[in-house]
């Protein structure tokens, strides 16, 4: 797995690569199936689908959610699917919820011998401009890397890397 986060203009950006034992049809297949998003999300995070989407994942598409931010903090989330093209990436962002900003790209590439890359590219801002940094900034930067971690570990059980 790679993984790094960087930060400019107060934009944070979180890039995240795994390869997976699965053909790109059994990666989108699982991948846009909105509530598999549960299985992949560490149970720390108290990640619950809220609306009841359909199965299949469409631009348009929005996903309410409940998440806990910190212990005894929880939020409600929604974002919508505002781009996606077929077997190739699908980008959520977020329209109320705890960031400022959140655009979330998820990128999928054959490399032959039933095996696909999975990409993350992840924009983030945080509430309250210099004092959201200041006070939140390392603390949220760890959460994100490490619901990331979480999941790529989660994804290597799932698929028995």
């Amino acid at each position: 797995m790679k993984l790094n986060i960087t930060k400019q203009s107060g934009i944070y950006t979180l890039t995240s690569e795994q390869v997976l034992p699965l053909t790109l049809d059994q990666a989108w297949d699982f991948f846009t199936v909105p509530t598999n998003l549960d299985k992949i999300t560490p149970e720390e995070m108290n990640f619950k689908i809220t609306n009841n989407p359909p199965p299949k994942t469409y631009r348009g598409q929005i996903i309410t959610y409940k998440i806990g931010l910190l212990p005894g903090i929880n939020a409600n989330w929604i974002t919508e699917i505002t781009q996606l093209e077929d077997r190739k990436f699908f980008v959520d962002e977020q329209r109320f919820g705890p960031y400022a900003m959140w655009h979330h790209e998820h990128h999928f590439e054959d490399i032959g011998e039933g095996k696909v890359i999975m990409r993350d590219i992840v924009n983030y801002k945080l509430p309250l401009g210099f004092i959201g940094d200041l006070f939140g900034g390392a603390i949220i930067k760890n959460k994100v890397k490490s619901i990331f971690e979480g999941r790529f570990h989660i994804l290597e059980k799932t698929f028995a890397i």
